[in-house]
């Protein structure tokens, strides 16, 4: 499963990782992390992430 980046902070969201501590378990496609799901370094949206290089 590929990876995002919020272009904001930096963050990576890693899909074999998940978000477990903002309810988003191991395993979730960046498909399927919900609309309203938030960076948990810098608060942005999803529209802001883009695929990892």
């Amino acid at each position: 499963m590929k990876k995002y980046i919020c272009k904001v902070c930096g963050y990576e969201y890693d899909p074999a990782v998940g978000d477990v501590d903002n309810g988003v378990a191991a395993g979730t496609a960046w498909e399927d992390v919900p609309e309203d799901w938030l960076c948990p370094l810098c608060g942005v949206g999803k529209d802001e992430f883009e695929p990892a290089e």
